[in-house]
């Protein structure tokens, strides 16, 4: 069954903070072209040979090895425009202080998020490591699979790619990072925090 990709126009007029309905757009479309790129790997992956795979070169070995791109590529985009917002809402306490717990201070997070956002080549995840049972700082680089850890959960996943923000701020990603971080949708985040368990929904 493919793969729908998600209406995120409810972003658009001023719904994002610091970001344009041009930038948006632009992101939006570029977001569409993985979620078509994934249900085009599922397809060819029904019919492929898995007679002969190696490592060098096969349809069905390329195939399983681009996928985890075009599939990391779809939900980190969905879990970042999830947690865009307008700056309208707070982290509740439970919230911050799960975060608090982990980081030394809710405060203390945000600066090291936007340590991580500057960092990136790629994504910055906020994650929850089920071993350690705390909150990590995760970069994803390179490509979408490139970095992720295993046996996390993501809470929110920022976008530190230049296509995120370069239409509002070009090279002025320390704008972009400030923005975003200071306008997050944090009823969606929450929502994230009570599915891992970390809060009590």
């Amino acid at each position: 069954m493919a793969r729908e990709a998600k209406n995120y126009d409810h972003l658009l007029g001023g719904k994002a903070k610091g970001l344009s309905d041009t930038q948006l757009n632009a992101h939006f479309t570029l977001y569409k072209g993985y979620v078509n790129k994934l249900n085009e790997i599922t397809t060819k992956l029904a019919a492929a040979d898995r007679s002969t795979p190696n490592y060098s070169f096969n349809e069905y070995s390329e195939l399983r090895r681009r996928e985890p791109v075009a599939f990391n590529g779809t939900v980190l985009h969905e879990l970042y425009f999830d947690s865009l917002g307008d700056g309208s809402t707070a982290p509740s306490d439970a919230v911050k202080a799960a975060i608090a717990g982990s980081f030394g201070s809710f405060d203390a997070w945000v600066a090291d998020a936007k340590a991580a956002l500057m960092s990136a080549h790629g994504w910055t995840l906020l994650t929850f490591d089920y071993e350690s049972q705390k909150l990590l700082t995760n970069l994803v680089h390179s490509e979408h699979h490139a970095g992720l850890f295993a046996n996390v959960h993501i809470m929110a996943a920022f976008d530190a790619w230049e296509h995120a923000y370069f239409f509002d701020y070009q090279t002025g990603k320390a704008k972009y990072v400030e923005a975003v971080l200071s306008g997050l949708n944090w009823n969606s985040i929450e929502a994230r925090f009570k599915q891992a368990g970390i809060i009590k929904g």
